[in-house]
C-alpha cells in the first residue's frame, strides 16, 4: 500500500508538473521553427485560442518593461499603465516571428527626405489596417480585424474586431470608430474635399452598420471584391477615434465650437484638422506637436492610434516616436510587441547625403527613394557597414507623361496630339538606358496600368511603340509641322514660338540618369529640354498647379489593387503622392463639367470602364472585356510613356533581426507592410 501510494503521489507529482509547464508559457515557435505547432488558418499568425489549442499551451502575457517610462513621453495618456493582460485585447492577434523571439528595447533609426516626402516606408513598419497581404503578397490575413465574411454577390462586407482591443491612451476601440471615419470624415465634405474613389462604389457611397461593439457591416451599391484588398494595402485606415474626435465634430456635437474656442481654436473643425487633417494620409506632420500653446489647451500633442508607435515630437530635422503601450499583437510566448521601444525618423533631402548616411550604417532599414544608380555604392560598403543590400523587382516602372492640359495653350495643343506622344515615345532609345542607366538589369516596357500583367490580357501592349525609332519620330514631328527654323539644332512649335521641355523631376520617383538620357534622347530629334532635380515637395506643388510640362516618377498595380481602387485610370490617373496628368481633366470631372477642361471620349471610356470592371464577376467575360478594353484605350493614346521596369535596392543593417527578404521593392503593397516590421528587434 505504501509502494503504491508512493507510486501514485510521484505520478501526481508528475502529471502536476506537466501542467505547470504548459501552463508556464507556450512553445517559441518562430516561422523557422515552429516547435510542432501546425498552422492555423492563416499563415505566420494565430488568433490567441487557435495557438493554445493547436500548441497545447495556456499563453501568460508579458510587456516591454520600460513601457511606463514610454507612456509617460505621450502627453495625455493615464498615468499609470495597467498590467499587460489588461492592455491587450482578450483576443489578441498572435505573431510567429520569422527567426526568434526578440529582446526588448533600443531606437529604430531611420531616414527620410523631408516632412511629407519619402517618409511612407518608414510609417509602414509601424502601420496597422483592418487586413493585411500576407508576405506571399497573394493572401489577405487578419490585423485590426479578427476576420471578416463575404455575402454571396460581394455587396455584403464584414468585420469581426477584437474583444477589449483599445487605443492607445487605453479608450476602447469598436466597430462605432469605423461607422464614424467612414460618415463623418472619409465623406463628410466639412473635411474631406471630395470622397476617394476606395469608400465608393461606382461613385455611390456604402452604408456602414454597427451591428455590435465587435461586428460593422459595410454594405455596397453594388458588387466590389476588391474593397477587402483595398484595407490590406492603403495607408488609408478604416478607423478613426470617435471618442477623441467626435466632441469637436459639429455633426455630432452641439458644443463642438466652444469646446475649442476654449482651446484657441475658431472652430471644432480647426481642432479635428489639426489632428486629423483633410486627408487619408496618416503621415502628415502635426502641428500640435510644434505649437505648445494651443496643444497645452487639448487633451493629447496627436490623434490615438492602433499602431505600434506614437509620434512625441515632430520637427522640420525629423520625428521621434515611442511604443504603443496597448498594442493588439503578441509573439508566440506572449510578449506584447512592438519589441523595439523607440523609433527616430531623421530627413535628409539630399540625394547623396541620404546614401553617404546609409554607406556609413547611420541608419537601420531604408527602401523608398533608393535608386538602382545607387546600388553599385551601397553594395560597396556592405562588408564594412555590416548591412545588406538586396536588389528586388519594381512592380512599378518608370514612366513620363505629357502635360495633355498644360497652362500653355501651345504646349497643349501639341502635347494633347497623339502623334507627339508617339515621337516622343518611339525617340527614347530604351535599350541604351537599360545598359547605361540601369546596368542591363532592366525591361524596357510601355506603361499598360496593370503590373504585372493579368494573363487574360495581350501582352503585346507592353511593346507598343517602345521601339527606338528616331526615323519615325522626325516623320511624326515634321507632320505636325514643327520644324527647326532658324537652324539652332530645335524645332520650334507649329506656330513658330520657342519650344523647350523642362524636365523637373525628384529622385524619390525616378532616377536622375533616365531622365537625364530621355531629355538627350528628345535633343536628338529636334526637341529642346532642359533638366533640373526638385524635392519630392517642390515636384508635388508644382504638379497640383498644373505647372509641369512632363510627369515623371513610376506607376502601375497589379490587379487585385485595381479592382479596389481607380485613381490609375481616372483624371489625373493617380493620387497626390503619385504620378498625376491631365489635371483640367480631373478638375472637369470633379465639378461636373463646372469648371476645368472636357476630356476626351476614350478618358471618359476609361472611367466608365474601370467602375464597371471593379464590380463585374470576376473572370466572367465581360470582366475581360472590360479590361482588355481599359489597357488598349490607356496603352494606345501614350498618356504615361513607359520607359523600364527595374529592381531597386533594399537597405537592412545587421543588427536588426527578424528581418525578411521582401519579394519586391513596392509601395504597392505598402512597403513593409506585408512583412511584419512590429516584430523586428535590434541585436545590440
Amino acid at each position: 500500500m505504501l509502494v503504491g501510494a508512493g507510486v501514485a503521489a510521484a505520478s501526481t507529482t508528475l502529471l502536476l508538473s506537466a501542467a505547470n509547464t504548459a501552463v508556464a508559457g507556450c512553445p517559441a515557435a518562430t516561422v523557422a521553427d515552429m516547435k510542432g505547432v501546425k498552422a492555423g488558418k492563416y499563415p505566420q499568425q494565430y488568433e490567441l485560442a487557435e495557438f493554445e489549442k493547436l500548441a497545447g499551451c495556456k499563453m501568460t502575457f508579458q510587456g516591454n518593461p520600460d513601457i511606463a517610462r514610454l507612456n509617460g513621453k505621450i502627453r495625455g495618456n493615464p498615468s499609470s499603465v495597467p498590467s499587460v493582460a489588461n492592455r491587450l485585447p482578450s483576443e489578441p492577434l498572435v505573431y510567429a516571428p520569422y527567426e526568434s523571439i526578440g529582446k526588448y528595447g533600443g531606437t529604430l533609426d531611420v531616414l527620410s527626405n523631408a516632412t511629407e516626402a519619402g517618409t511612407s516606408d518608414f510609417l509602414s513598419v509601424r502601420h496597422v489596417n483592418l487586413v493585411r497581404f500576407s508576405d506571399d503578397l497573394q493572401t489577405i490575413v487578419p490585423n485590426i480585424a479578427k476576420d471578416w465574411k463575404w455575402n454571396s454577390d460581394f455587396t455584403q462586407l464584414t468585420f469581426y474586431l477584437r474583444k477589449g482591443h483599445r487605443w492607445s491612451d487605453g479608450a476602447p476601440f469598436t466597430a462605432e470608430d469605423v461607422k464614424f471615419w467612414y460618415d463623418h470624415l472619409a465623406l463628410s465634405p466639412l473635411i474631406m474635399e471630395k470622397p476617394k474613389d476606395y469608400v465608393l462604389v461606382g461613385g455611390k457611397r456604402m452604408t456602414v452598420d454597427v451591428v455590435d461593439p465587435q461586428t460593422v457591416v459595410f454594405n455596397l451599391p453594388a458588387p466590389k471584391p476588391g474593397l477587402l484588398a483595398h484595407f490590406a494595402f492603403s495607408f488609408a485606415q478604416g478607423f478613426q477615434p470617435k471618442h477623441f474626435l467626435a466632441p469637436y465634430h459639429p455633426e455630432l456635437s452641439a458644443n463642438a465650437d466652444k469646446l475649442a474656442q476654449k482651446a484657441g481654436f475658431e472652430n471644432g473643425l480647426a481642432v479635428i484638422k489639426a489632428y486629423f487633417g483633410n486627408s487619408d494620409w496618416t503621415d502628415t506632420p502635426s502641428p500640435l506637436l510644434n505649437s505648445p500653446d494651443k496643444v497645452a489647451k487639448l487633451p493629447a500633442d496627436v490623434i490615438p492610434t492602433l499602431e505600434s508607435h506614437i509620434y512625441i515630437t515632430d520637427t522640420t530635422e525629423g520625428r521621434h516616436l515611442v511604443a504603443n503601450p496597448y498594442f493588439h499583437i503578441v509573439d508566440t510566448q506572449g510578449n506584447q510587441l512592438p519589441y523595439i521601444s523607440e523609433q527616430d525618423e531623421v530627413y535628409k533631402n539630399d540625394n547623396e547625403l541620404r546614401i553617404l548616411t546609409l554607406v556609413n550604417a547611420e541608419a537601420d532599414y531604408k527602401s523608398q527613394s533608393l535608386q538602382l544608380s545607387s546600388a553599385p555604392m551601397l553594395l560597396e560598403g556592405q562588408e564594412k557597414g555590416d548591412y545588406t543590400i538586396y536588389l528586388k523587382p519594381e512592380i512599378t516602372l518608370s514612366n513620363i507623361s505629357l502635360n495633355v492640359t498644360h497652362q500653355d495653350l501651345d504646349k497643349r495643343k501639341v502635347f494633347g496630339d497623339l502623334r507627339f506622344r508617339k515621337a516622343m515615345s518611339v525617340a527614347i532609345n530604351r535599350q541604351e538606358i537599360n545598359e547605361v542607366a540601369l546596368f542591363g538589369q532592366g525591361t524596357p516596357k510601355q506603361y499598360t496600368g496593370f503590373s504585372p500583367m493579368p494573363d487574360f490580357i495581350d501582352k503585346k501592349w507592353e511593346s507598343y511603340m517602345i521601339q527606338y525609332d528616331p526615323g519615325m519620330a522626325n516623320s511624326l514631328l515634321d507632320q505636325l509641322g514643327m520644324k527647326d527654323t532658324n537652324g539652332d539644332g530645335a524645332r520650334e512649335l507649329p506656330n513658330g514660338k520657342k519650344l523647350v521641355i523642362n524636365m523637373q523631376f525628384a529622385t524619390q520617383g525616378i532616377d536622375p540618369q533616365i531622365v537625364e538620357m530621355v531629355g538627350q534622347h528628345w535633343a536628338e530629334v529636334g526637341i529642346k529640354t532642359t533638366v533640373k532635380e526638385v524635392t519630392p515637395d517642390e515636384y508635388r506643388s508644382q504638379q497640383s498647379s498644373n505647372t509641369l510640362d512632363v510627369g515623371m516618377w513610376r506607376s502601375s498595380q497589379p490587379l487585385a489593387i485595381v479592382m479596389g481602387n481607380n485613381e490609375l485610370w481616372v483624371p489625373p490617373f493617380e493620387n497626390y503622392f503619385g504620378h498625376r496628368t491631365g489635371m483640367l481633366w480631373a478638375e472637369y470631372v470633379d465639378s461636373n463639367g463646372a469648371k476645368g477642361v472636357k476630356p476626351p471620349a476614350y478618358v471618359m471610356q476609361l472611367i466608365a470602364d474601370v467602375n464597371e470592371f471593379q464590380s463585374a464577376a470576376i473572370g466572367s467575360d465581360r470582366f475581360k472585356e472590360l479590361g482588355r478594353r481599359m489597357v488598349k484605350n490607356m496603352t494606345e493614346n501614350l498618356l504615361k510613356i513607359g520607359v523600364a521596369q527595374k529592381p531597386a535596392p533594399i537597405y537592412h543593417r545587421n543588427v536588426l533581426k527578424n528581418f525578411v527578404e521582401f519579394k519586391t521593392h513596392s509601395y504597392e503593397y505598402y512597403r513593409t507592410y506585408p512583412y511584419r516590421g512590429t516584430q523586428w528587434w535590434l541585436d545590440e
